[in-house]
């Protein structure tokens, strides 16, 4: 429903600051020593990204929300013509970009730092 509003650049696109720091240097240990510090770095980061991966667990879709989802997609997609033009000139797209970059950033800053957790032997595991 407010996909039409962030195409036109009236919402403004976010970036959560543990991403933006995520953004800046992924791979950075910097006050990152103790176990329980690299866990509470790692819980924040989950906080805004949601779950990490599990290994083993089933996945379970919802067929008919992802129709649903698509269906309205398309509806939304019809309503603004020349969306990707519409998207660069108000800077909708560019936005959408830097929060996508962000995003990557933090996936790779918390399976880094799961890494770190356990390769130090940190318990109990992430």
């Amino acid at each position: 429903m407010t996909q039409p509003v962030r195409d036109v650049g009236v919402a403004a696109t976010n970036i959560p600051p543990v991403l933006e720091r995520a953004s800046e240097n992924p791979y950075n240990l910097d006050g990152l020593r103790a176990c329980t510090e690299l866990a509470r770095a790692v819980t924040e980061l989950s906080a805004v990204l949601g779950p990490d991966f599990i290994v083993g667990a089933k996945q379970q879709e919802n067929s008919a929300g992802k129709f649903a989802e698509a269906g309205g997609q398309m509806v939304v997609n019809s309503l603004i013509p020349f969306r990707g033009l519409v998207r660069e000139a108000t800077g909708a797209a560019p936005a959408q970009r830097r929060l996508n970059t962000a995003i990557d950033a933090g996936f790779a800053r918390r399976g880094f730092l799961r890494g770190i957790h356990q390769a130090r032997g940190c318990r109990p595991p992430l």
